[in-house]
């Protein structure tokens, strides 16, 4: 696959879920993030590599919401028809290249405004793998990445929390509250 693809329309149908994640319609991303948004399925990934630093991504300038802003190392939403399994591979494929085993840590229900332009109102399962393979990211998708210690981004994270997607910081904490000897087990 060429790493230059377009891979994201406004016009890929979400799932549109309840609070505790049950279907209940499907919708146009681009109608899902308007105005306060629309709750629907949403996933965010973390890939860490043998020394624990976490593969993070400056979000392309193109993006609707939270354009050139750090994030994880991959998130987006499943498609009409997709189980969490199917997309959260398909997209680390398509925006990074990667392929790697994914294990599911939490689920959490998050809204962020961005200022007049739109939200995300999610229901966002998180998952956590491990690769040592250069990432071969999609310009369409991302403006920049690179490898970070934990020390070093939370050192960023303190010093420019603005620099940061809104999920991020609160998936992040989390991780680092809850999950961090899972990370470390990977």
């Amino acid at each position: 696959m060429n790493n230059d693809q377009i891979v994201s329309f406004d016009d890929e149908k979400l799932i549109l879920v309840d609070p505790e994640d049950r279907v209940i319609g499907y919708e146009n991303k681009d109608v899902c993030h308007q105005g306060d948004g629309i709750l629907h399925r949403a996933f965010s990934i973390f890939i860490f590599n043998d020394k624990l630093e976490l593969l993070m991504q400056q979000r392309s300038k193109d993006k609707m919401l939270w354009g050139l802003y750090w994030s994880n190392t991959c998130c987006s939403h499943p498609r009409k028809g997709e189980t969490y399994e199917q997309a959260t591979q398909r997209r680390l494929k398509e925006e990074l290249g990667l392929e790697a085993p994914l294990k599911f840590l939490f689920k959490f229900q998050y809204q962020a405004r961005f200022g007049e332009v739109g939200s995300e109102n999610e229901v966002c399962s998180v998952y956590v793998g491990k690769s040592n393979e250069p990432p071969k990211p999609n310009p369409n998708e991302i403006a920049d990445w690179k490898y970070i210690s934990v020390e070093e981004l939370e050192r960023e994270m303190e010093e420019h929390p603005e620099r940061f997607t809104p999920w991020f910081k609160m998936e992040w904490q989390r991780i680092r509250k809850d999950y961090w000897d899972v990370i470390r087990n990977l």
